[in-house]
């Protein structure tokens, strides 16, 4: 009995993570939301965001997540976006420190802003977990939409954030941390 229901935790596990790999998002055009938040981690993420923010495709975008010493300059230098960009259209979240942090950062800025939809840019591999902490945090009428930034992850690093997902999926199902 017990070895039975262990193979059908493990297979259950295995079919979910083929699942994972195989739905992990792509990048989404033409589909304009109030804002966008971006956070900070993997490369192409804030790369992405500026085009967007560029591109007219949201009114404000927040970057979660940098670090309280970086300025606006620096980043508009990096990027190669023009400051006044940065002035008019771009935030800065310096709270944030994880995923779950930067839902909560979001969630707030979004409420003040009174916002109605939210396009998420992360990377792919990271988007089903970052999808869920947002959606837990924000307000149940606000629209998230998926805007997956194509990573290289190795077979390791999906492992953690499956298990990760699958860990905070349970938390929140139970009420723990959300």
């Amino acid at each position: 009995m017990i070895t039975r229901f262990l193979a059908f935790v493990a297979l259950a596990w295995a079919l979910g993570f083929v699942a994972f790999m195989l739905l992990l998002p792509a990048p989404l055009d033409g589909h304009p939301t109030d804002a966008i938040v971006v956070p900070t981690g993997a490369a192409g993420r804030i790369d992405r965001g500026i085009d967007l923010i560029e591109a007219h495709e949201a009114k404000r975008l927040l970057i979660t997540g940098v670090a309280p010493t970086v300025r606006p300059i620096d980043l508009a230098l990096e990027y190669h976006a023009p400051p006044a960009l940065f002035a008019c259209c771009i935030d800065l979240g310096r709270e944030a420190v994880d995923t779950r942090s930067n839902a909560e950062e979001t969630a707030q800025w979004v409420r003040a802003h009174h916002y109605h939809s939210v396009r998420l840019v992360t990377s792919d591999w990271h988007m089903a977990r970052a999808r869920m902490e947002l959606g837990a945090a924000l307000d149940k009428d606000v629209v998230i939409v998926r805007d997956g930034v194509k990573g290289e992850p190795n077979l390791k690093l999906l492992l953690a954030e499956y298990n990760k997902l699958l860990l905070r999926r349970v938390a929140l199902w139970l009420g723990i941390g959300g």
